[in-house]
């Protein structure tokens, strides 16, 4: 009888919901830590770990040109580059976690949340500091669906632990559910949709 599970982590959320916690971008050792947590649950704790996934973008590193000042803003020389490239290296070599990359397509520019915010009250021109790079993470969501899929499918796991916020996943927490795997669901306390987790087994 099957009795393994995995863990499968939206590398975006976690990042986010970690940094938010630390006041830090987090570190291989952090996400491994939230991964040590999952473990311990009383469901899990008798069951032999297959794999963690990782899933995320490597980030862009495109020269970009400020439409409104002309400066240019090396995407490879910021200190996030520097940081998310590190923590996906590092996970890269933690045991039993694989890193499953999407990519990051570069837009050109948006205006900032913050800036939108401040126009919105206080009308004026933009200044060239409320535009932000626009960028588009792609391939990472279909990536987490089609590993469901595969261990669902080929009878891998009896459970699957999916860390993420994203309702895009339903239709994936439906299909792993109807060829009779149970799924976990982890929002790290992030307020979601509740289809999410009217379609989890368990919320942990």
């Amino acid at each position: 009888m099957l009795s393994k599970y995995a863990i499968l982590l939206d590398g975006g959320f976690v990042t986010k919901k970690l940094q938010s916690k630390f006041g830090r971008f987090p570190t291989a050792a952090d996400v491994d830590q939230e991964c040590q947590r999952i473990a311990r649950h009383q469901e899990l704790a008798k069951r032999d770990l297959l794999r963690i996934y990782f899933y995320d973008a490597s980030p862009a590193k495109d020269r970009l040109t400020n439409p409104i000042d002309g400066s240019a803003l090396d995407l490879s020389a910021t200190s996030e580059f520097r940081e998310h490239m590190s923590l996906l290296d590092k996970l890269e070599l933690t045991p039993n976690f694989a890193v499953r990359r999407g990519e990051v397509v570069a837009h050109g520019w948006k205006l900032g949340d913050r800036a939108f915010k401040n126009m919105m009250k206080n009308p004026r021109p933009p200044a060239a500091n409320d535009i932000v790079p626009d960028l588009e993470q792609k391939g990472v969501d279909l990536r987490i669906g089609l590993d469901i899929a595969r261990l669902a499918l080929r009878e891998m796991v009896d459970i699957i632990v999916v860390v993420t916020g994203d309702s895009d996943l339903v239709p994936a927490f439906r299909f792993a559910r109807r060829e009779g795997v149970r799924v976990f669901l982890d929002h790290m306390g992030h307020g979601v949709r509740r289809d999410l987790k009217a379609h989890a087994d368990i919320i942990i």
